[in-house]
C-alpha cells in the first residue's frame, strides 16, 4: 500500500515502523526537519517537511493515489482537518488520532461521519478500556476482547458448585442475560463446540461471550458465591482516569480517584457521582496510611507525569496493594516495568498504533485471538457476497463442523446473534473455530 503518515511523533513513528517492515511505501510529513532527518536514518521512508493541512504538501506526498492517510499530530483539530482535506483530494482511507472526549462518538455527534473521515482513534479511551479489561478479569486464564468493547469474551473455570453444572445449556436460555453464548468447552484434552444439549461438568473450562454491560451477570452462573466487591484506587484526574472511572459505573467496584489540583478534583466530583473523588496524592505517606490504600485490590496510576506514575505504582505494590498498574506516555521502558514488579504497564501511543494497524488491515479474514494454543482460534471474517453464509437464517447455514458464529457486526452495531439472525452482504462475523481450520474458513466464507 501507499501510505501517508502526518506527524512523526511516537504514534506516527511506531505506525511507520510496522508498515515499513511489512513492505509498504511510506511518506512521512512533519514540521520538524530534525525529526524527519532522524526518521530517515532509521527507516526506509520518504519525508516531507511542512504543515499537515497544506494541500500542496499532501499532493506532493501523492495523496490522490494513496491508499491510506494517518493524521497523528498532537493537535486534534489539525488531525481532523488534515484527514478531511486528504479525503477530498482522493486518498482511499483516512484515520485521525484524537484526544478530547468532545470528538468521541459517545458525545452525541459522529464527527467522523460529518467530516468524511473513515475512523477516529482515541489513545486515552482505548488505553482506559485495556486497563479496565485487565482489572475486571483477575481470575481469567485467558482474556480477549473484541467488537470495539461491545462484546466481551473470557475463559472461566466452572466452579464445583456453580448453578450451571449438570444442566443442558438449553435449560439456561431463560436465565442467562440476552446476548450470552458459550463458545467452547474444554474438557481435559478435548475441546467442544457446544450444542444446546451439552451438559457442563466439574473441571470444564468455558469460553463465555456476552454483551460487555451484562458480562458480570452472566458469569455468576458459572462461579461460586457471586462476585465480591473490589476496591480500586485511581491516581490522577486525567482524561484517561475519567474514561476508566466511567467504565466501572454500575460494576461491582468501589472507586477512589485522587487528584492533586483542587479545581479539577471538584470538577470530577460533580462529573463522577459513582466515584469518591479526593484532593490529594495517594503516594503521600500520611494519605496512604489514612486511606488504607494498601488494602485496595487495584492501584492504577494515570496522572500526566510518567515519573510520578511509575513511582506511585511501585510504592503501592511494595506496600501491599494486590495489583498495581501504570500508564506511561513514553513507552521506552514499558517491558522493564513489569520485570521490576508492576503487574502491567500500558502506553497510549502503542495502543493507538495498534488500533491504527487494525483499522488499516482490510483482509477479509483476520486471526484475532487464540483461546488455547493449538486448540481453538477466533477470526473476524467479512464473507463474500456469494458465500453460502450470506442471506439466510444462521440455523439454515451449512457451516463446517467445528465452528460457531460468536458475533455479528453490521455497521456500528455489534451483537451476539441468535439462530434467526442472518448475515447480509457487507456484514462481518466473529467465529470461534477449531485450530487448523483457516483454509476451510477461506473456502466457505470467501470461496478461495
Amino acid at each position: 500500500m501507499d501510505i501517508i503518515i502526518v506527524g512523526a511523533g511516537q504514534v506516527g513513528r511506531h505506525t511507520a515502523e510496522v508498515f515499513a517492515a511489512a513492505g509498504h511505501n511510506i511518506v512521512m510529513i512533519d514540521r520538524s526537519v530534525e525529526t524527519l532527518e532522524t526518521l530517515e536514518d532509521a527507516l526506509d521512508v520518504r519525508t516531507l517537511q511542512g504543515p499537515a493541512c497544506d494541500a500542496r504538501i499532501l499532493r506532493d506526498a501523492g495523496v490522490e493515489d494513496a491508499d491510506l492517510l494517518v493524521a497523528a499530530t498532537d493537535s486534534d483539530e489539525t488531525n481532523l482537518l488534515c484527514a478531511t482535506i486528504a479525503k477530498s483530494l482522493g486518498v482511499k482511507k483516512t484515520i485521525a488520532r484524537a484526544h478530547h472526549s468532545t470528538y468521541h462518538p459517545g458525545s452525541g455527534t459522529d464527527y467522523a461521519a460529518r467530516l468524511n473521515i473513515d475512523a477516529l482513534v482515541f489513545p486515552e479511551y482505548l488505553t482506559a478500556m485495556e486497563v479496565a479489561r485487565f482489572v475486571r478479569n483477575p481470575g481469567a486464564m485467558a482474556i480477549e476482547h473484541f467488537a470495539r468493547g461491545k462484546i466481551e469474551m473470557q475463559q472461566l473455570a466452572v466452579a464445583d458448585d456453580a448453578e450451571a453444572l449438570g444442566k443442558p445449556l438449553e435449560a439456561l436460555r431463560g436465565k442467562l442475560p440476552p446476548g450470552t453464548l458459550i463458545g467452547t468447552v474444554e474438557r481435559g484434552n478435548d475441546i467442544l463446540i457446544p450444542s444446546a444439549k451439552t451438559v457442563l461438568e466439574i473441571g470444564d473450562i468455558i469460553t463465555l461471550l456476552c454483551e460487555t454491560a451484562r458480562f458480570e451477570d452472566a458469569q455468576k452462573f458459572f462461579l461460586t458465591g457471586g462476585l465480591p466487591r473490589r476496591s480500586m484506587i485511581v491516581m490522577g484526574g486525567s482524561a484517561m482516569g475519567v474514561w476508566l472511572a466511567r467504565e466501572f459505573r454500575g460494576r461491582n467496584f468501589s472507586i477512589r480517584l485522587f487528584e492533586t489540583n483542587r479545581a479539577r478534583a471538584e470538577e470530577l466530583s460533580n462529573k463522577l457521582e459513582h466515584v469518591t473523588v479526593m484532593q490529594g496524592d495517594p503516594t503521600d505517606a500520611m494519605t496512604f496510611n489514612e486511606e488504607r490504600i494498601k488494602d485496595a485490590d487495584v492501584f492504577v496510576a494515570v496522572s500526566d507525569s510518567d515519573e510520578h506514575n511509575i513511582l506511585g505504582a511501585l510504592q503501592a505494590k511494595s506496600m501491599g496493594v494486590r495489583r498495581s498498574i501504570v500508564v506511561i506516555q513514553q513507552p521506552t521502558y514499558l517491558n522493564l516495568l513489569e520485570q521490576i514488579g508492576l503487574d502491567r504497564a500500558f502506553s497510549p501511543r502503542i495502543t493507538a498504533s495498534r488500533e491504527i494497524l487494525r483499522i488499516a488491515d482490510e483482509s477479509p479474514l483476520q486471526l484475532m485471538a487464540t483461546l488455547a494454543e493449538g486448540v481453538a482460534d477466533v477470526y473476524q471474517i467479512t464473507p463474500d457476497r456469494d458465500s453460502a453464509a450470506v442471506g439466510q437464517p444462521l440455523r439454515s447455514v451449512p457451516f463446517p463442523a467445528g465452528l460457531m458464529v460468536a458475533a455479528l457486526q453490521r455497521g456500528s452495531s455489534v451483537h451476539v446473534p441468535t439462530a434467526t439472525d442472518r448475515i447480509d452482504p457487507g456484514d462481518s462475523v466473529v467465529v470461534i473455530a477449531k485450530h487448523g481450520m483457516e483454509k476451510e474458513l477461506r473456502r466457505f466464507f470467501l470461496g478461495r
